[in-house]
């Protein structure tokens, strides 16, 4: 919308437009430029992030960017020779580590989400405000405290162990607690409504005569689920995933709390950068770059679905 065009809508809506643009200025663009900010401060021998970018030398004034925050995420520094080359460091781990975690929890939360949400959609009308209570009924409890009853259920002598040693399956606990298992369990857990309601709100709205009609011309179940069903709730399917993927990359309660030594994730590794090392610039530079990994590839989606879907209506 251009400048003319915004002048002439009336006051109301541009009021109700307004609003949601303030709010992401506020709470996002003003604290990404922040970490922007401080991402290119050269702290020298100090600890002040907020150091100064200009200083005026002998009437000259130069500009101090300290680039070197970004390069330091790529650069391998050889700890003989000590010379640096581009290589696999410890935050391009990190970052491959959640973004592999994230897509595995985003895959998991979609199979067990989708059945839950279809199931929800399709029950009685009277039932739907109960079942979709009981999905968000984990929000009531503290985050935290959720998270550490699955340290009590997957510990050695928790619950599963226990249960499985019982029941004869196993003779020693296994080791399900600080591993890939509890990671993956932990996050399916704590993100999973995030993917079941946007799936629930499309369902919901899924006109199920067109299912109907599929059998009647002699479509199989499976056949009319796959081409009808789940082309109609690709909206909450990419909302889902979105929802449950991007807070999964910068994660760090869970992998603190359920992870291993091997599972270290970009959240972790900006904690430690900012309140370990006091490194706030390269701590900033991290959260940059991760917040850039999200939103490019969001941006490129969005801009060639809105081309396919103009294209559509022409």
């Amino acid at each position: 919308m251009n400048i003319q065009r915004w002048l002439h809508v009336h006051p109301g809506r541009r009021f109700v437009i307004g609003v949601p643009f303030v709010w992401l200025l506020i709470f996002f663009v003003v604290p990404f430029l922040i970490l922007l900010r401080i991402s290119v401060t050269d702290m020298g021998n100090g600890v002040n992030p907020f150091a100064p970018l200009m200083q005026a030398v002998d009437g000259s004034l130069h500009i101090m960017l300290k680039y070197q925050n970004y390069l330091s995420i790529f650069e391998e520094v050889d700890k003989g020779s000590g010379a640096k080359a581009w290589g696999q460091t410890i935050y391009l781990e990190a970052y491959l580590t959640s973004l592999k975690y994230a897509c595995l929890t985003t895959i998991l939360c979609l199979v067990i989400g989708y059945p839950f949400a279809y199931f929800i959609a399709r029950a009685k009308k009277s039932v739907q405000p109960a079942l979709l209570m009981l999905v968000m009924l984990p929000f009531w409890t503290s985050f935290l405290l959720r998270v550490y009853a699955w340290k009590g259920i997957l510990a050695d002598q928790g619950v599963v162990n226990n249960v499985l040693v019982w029941a004869g399956f196993i003779q020693e606990p296994l080791q399900l607690l600080y591993s890939d298992v509890s990671m993956l369990v932990g996050m399916t857990y704590v993100y999973c409504p995030f993917m079941i309601l946007p799936l629930y709100a499309t369902l919901v709205k899924l006109d199920f005569r067109l299912l109907e009609a599929a059998y009647d011309l002699g479509a199989s179940p499976w056949k009319a689920f796959w081409l009808i069903t789940v082309p109609l709730s690709k909206a909450g399917i990419i909302a889902g995933s979105m929802l449950v993927f991007i807070p999964c990359v910068g994660e760090f309660v869970i992998p603190s709390l359920l992870g291993g030594a091997e599972n270290i994730m970009i959240g972790r590794v900006v904690w430690d950068e900012m309140f370990s090392s006091n490194n706030w610039p390269r701590a900033s530079a991290l959260a940059v770059v991760m917040i850039l990994f999200i939103l490019v590839p969001m941006a490129v989606y969005n801009h060639y679905g809105a081309e396919r879907e103009a294209a559509g209506k022409e």
